[in-house]
């Protein structure tokens, strides 16, 4: 079984590699003339894929009915955290940087997760029960309270508790988004140095400007150790515009 989700995920990596691939072929033909990149730019890291799989290791670790990594993801949609990341060019091609991951949004969206979580631990739970011969009622309402009366806790607060860790901790995350520092834009590779306090990291991405969307897609081998290059591309849209 592990063996088969290794090569779904797999496959899921591959096409949405070939569709970011199309995509920024396609942006790099048709990429606004507009070098300037200052404003306050968004992004969204998509936390779907990772909390899915995650989600149904553990299933299968409790030896739960049986649910395929498609069926998972059906209750785990539109997961996202928000980044940010403020620009401001002071002398092209160079510049000064702000990014960071939003707190909130990284909130919602662990909630989202676990209640994604608990609406299919739930339904799984009905259907063992049932297996099992049980013939009390199942919906919704009943295995909540049986949840709640087996573990002293609703469903999403057992699952929170003893249950998986689907996403990547918010220091995790902003660790490899969060920083300030300066950048250099030239040649369609965007070059961003983190001033840590000491330490300076320096991170390279190819970019393309469409109108207010900005695509960040890894140069490879330049993204430092605990950034989550798994996430790219990302894009970012221009939440405010400048004065020019």
């Amino acid at each position: 079984m592990r063996k088969i989700i290794k090569n779904a995920v797999v496959t899921l990596l591959l096409l949405t590699l070939s569709a970011s691939t199309a995509l920024l072929a396609y942006l790099h033909f048709f990429a606004s003339d507009d070098k300037d990149l200052s404003g306050e730019w968004t992004a969204t890291i998509d936390m779907t894929k990772q909390a899915a799989v995650t989600a149904l290791g553990w299933l299968q670790e409790i030896e739960a009915v049986s649910i395929s990594l498609e069926e998972m993801e059906t209750y785990m949609q539109d997961l996202t955290v928000q980044v940010s990341l403020t620009l401001e060019q002071t002398d092209w091609p160079e510049g000064t940087f702000h990014c960071n991951v939003s707190p909130e949004s990284y909130e919602a969206c662990s909630q989202a997760a676990y209640e994604a979580f608990a609406e299919a631990f739930r339904e799984l739970l009905a259907k063992r029960l049932r297996m099992a011969g049980y013939t009390g009622s199942t919906d919704k309402e009943a295995i909540e309270t049986l949840v709640t009366e087996t573990f002293g806790m609703s469903t999403v607060s057992y699952l929170m508790s003893c249950g998986p860790t689907l996403l990547p901790s918010l220091e995790e995350l902003q660790a490899g988004y969060d920083g300030s520092g300066i950048y250099e834009a030239a040649e369609d590779i965007l070059t961003r140095q983190f001033d840590t306090g000491g330490a300076v990291s320096t991170k390279t991405e190819h970019y393309i400007r469409k109108d207010s969307d900005l695509i960040l897609s890894e140069a490879a081998g330049s993204v430092p150790d605990g950034l989550f290059s798994d996430y790219y591309p990302l894009i970012y849209t221009l939440k405010q515009t400048p004065d020019r």
